[in-house]
């Protein structure tokens, strides 16, 4: 301490105060470090990637839909015992149709009858396509969009699944094989231009191998609308967007004209990957909220950035000190305001 006589200025003393440079001005803010100890700490969730944004490994995907591919193969494969059981379902829904005057599929089989133009492409359509676009759109969002990959894979694998329990549990004879019900079987009328034969899509000498009463529900219509959303949804150019809008229009169309299944079979397929995606939606939903209150911490409180600022604000008070000067003339020392 530094004792200062009468009419003699002491030490300049720290003010509480900044000092103005200019009249009417303010002096330039201090630099702040990147990280003070009042700061709050960056949450974890923006240092590294999210959890659901991370991919498995390719060869285990591959691996498991492989699997999945193999089941879905031998559980459509498996001929039903009573075949007159699955013919009394196809009147069933054949006879709603005509009671909801929703009954497509004569009109649509018989133009393919008489236009093999249309109706050898509509055969490679239907015996083809639906094996290549699936994989493919499945390959384009693990590499393209990886953080809605997985619920998209988990969508058509639980859509898959519910469709093998409908084959399984009813079996229905498709419109081509209904005796009496008026329907051709455009890929057995065109086998000449394909590699199929009198079995639907199934090579020649291979029909043994498929199940021709897997109608309810279509996959065909299930995959392609899951195709076409995806890709719809996330395509970046508008020419890509608008086929995958078109490509379930045209499945449905296509699975009708050649008699491989109704309209409510193809209805069936819509609500079966419908209810698989809301089913995913719900569980992933759910697994979000339980892991929130175990991985959050008290820095991720949105009251956190206000107690802070409250805390430095009270440190900068606590800081401002009134500056003692002492006079030989008293023998106790006085406190004198800060000017201002």
């Amino acid at each position: 301490m530094v004792i200062a006589p009468n009419g003699v200025p002491g030490p300049e003393q720290p003010s509480g105060r900044p000092k103005r440079t200019q009249a009417g001005t303010e002096p330039p803010e201090p630099h702040q470090a990147a990280d003070e100890p009042g700061d709050p700490p960056a949450p974890a969730s923006a240092a590294r990637p999210a959890a659901d944004a991370r991919l498995p490994r390719w060869w285990v995907e591959l691996l498991f839909v492989a699997v999945l591919y193999g089941v879905y193969t031998g559980i459509r494969g498996v001929k039903s015992d009573n075949l007159s059981s699955a013919d009394r379902v196809a009147r069933r829904l054949l006879h709603l149709e005509q009671v909801w005057h929703l009954n497509p599929e004569h009109p649509l089989n018989n133009l393919l009858l008489h236009a093999t133009a249309l109706a050898v492409p509509a055969c490679y359509f239907y015996a083809t396509l639906h094996y290549i676009v699936t994989p493919v759109v499945l390959v384009w969002m693990y590499r393209r969009h990886p953080a809605q990959y997985r619920r998209a894979r988990s969508t058509i694998l639980l859509a898959t699944i519910l469709g093998l329990v409908g084959f399984w549990t009813l079996p229905t004879t498709p419109p081509r094989l209904l005796p009496g019900a008026g329907f051709h079987d455009t890929m057995a009328q065109v086998s000449g231009w394909g590699w199929w034969g009198q079995d639907a899509s199934a090579p020649r000498g291979l029909g043994g191998l498929t199940n021709q009463y897997a109608a309810m529900p279509s996959l065909h219509c299930g995959w392609a609308l899951w195709c076409g959303f995806l890709v719809a949804r996330y395509a970046r150019r508008p020419a890509v967007r608008v086929i995958g809008a078109c490509y379930p229009l045209l499945t449905t169309l296509v699975v009708m004209s050649t008699g491989n299944h109704y309209f409510l079979d193809a209805v069936g397929g819509i609500v079966d990957v419908t209810v698989a995606a809301a089913i995913v939606l719900l569980v992933g939903s759910t697994g979000s909220r339980r892991r929130r209150p175990a991985g959050g911490s008290a820095s991720a409180s949105p009251l956190r950035p206000l107690l802070s600022q409250a805390g430095t604000a009270g440190a900068e008070r606590a800081a401002i000190r009134l500056p003692i000067v002492t006079s030989r003339n008293g023998p106790e020392p006085t406190a004198e305001p800060t000017p201002g």
